[in-house]
């Protein structure tokens, strides 16, 4: 799947998995080594994450209604716990660094392709 920032007229990915189910949900991106440019993971619904036992750092981009950006973490850490989003629907969990490549804000317009 292909995510762009629309609002930035950037593409945030193009070789973004879905993760839209309970297994897949909890599993995230553990027991993974990295994501290379491009890749990234859409987790809903999701509303927090956490990075415990995680071996890389990541960008996280939460998503609300209509795909706006509510909240962000640049470089989020290992062995960390986000703070809760309660108007996100879900997160795109990104190489670390695509956040400041793409200029994502907050309030900036998130589409999905296929």
């Amino acid at each position: 799947m292909i995510v762009r920032n629309f609002t930035r007229e950037r593409v945030i990915g193009d070789a973004i998995r879905v993760a839209d189910r309970f297994f897949p949900r909890m599993r995230g991106l553990l027991r993974t080594d990295g994501l290379a440019e491009g890749e990234g993971l859409w987790i809903h619904p999701c509303s927090s994450i956490h990075s415990l036992g995680m071996r890389f750092e990541f960008d996280a981009v939460f998503l609300g209604p209509g795909g706006k950006v509510v909240g962000r973490y640049e470089r989020f850490r290992r062995n960390r716990i986000s703070r809760v989003f309660w108007n996100a629907r879900g997160v795109l969990e990104l190489p670390a660094g695509t956040i400041e490549r793409t200029g994502t804000e907050v309030g900036d317009e998130i589409r999905f392709e296929k």
